[in-house]
């Protein structure tokens, strides 16, 4: 799906949630309900499908979620990888129990472009951007959807 149809099924007056996925962790961030800027929520620490999942319902319920954003770990070439195949079948997994529109977003450096930030504008501290990086790069690839759709 592209942005356009994305926009297209969004439902009005909810937020939109995005996930930087990690094996370990999910870093969420969420919009404001008039989709203009993205917030990072919060870390979800990993043990199993279902505690991930029961934990994403609830931020949905509690936020206002209507649709889903992942990032999606491409290859610098553009490709796909190994990790984005995980994305996806994480994406997959997620639309079977929480029905919502979503689209995947090239998240290629995104990790890395909020770190640099965190260390030069922030001067955050290794074990303090740890805390944050996950949430911070789910925020980061949340307003480049955000972005889009103003043009879209």
């Amino acid at each position: 799906m592209n942005i356009k149809e994305f926009k297209l099924q969004l439902p009005r007056n909810r937020a939109i949630m995005a996930f930087d996925y990690g094996e370990k962790r999910l870093g969420v961030a969420v919009s404001d309900l008039l989709l203009m800027t993205a917030n990072p929520i919060t870390i979800i620490q990993r043990s199993n499908i279902h505690r991930d999942i029961k934990q994403i319902k609830q931020i949905i319920t509690n936020k206002e979620v209507g649709a889903i954003v992942y990032g999606l770990p491409l290859q610098m070439d553009g490709t796909e990888g190994k990790t984005a195949s995980i994305v996806r079948e994480f994406a997959d997994t997620i639309n079977k129990e929480i029905n919502l529109p979503y689209i995947f977003w090239d998240e290629r450096l995104s990790s890395r472009a909020v770190e640099t930030f965190l260390i030069k504008e922030i001067d955050l501290s290794r074990s303090k951007r740890k805390q944050t990086l996950d949430a911070s790069a789910a925020a980061y690839i949340l307003q480049g959807v955000l972005d889009a759709l103003q043009y879209a």
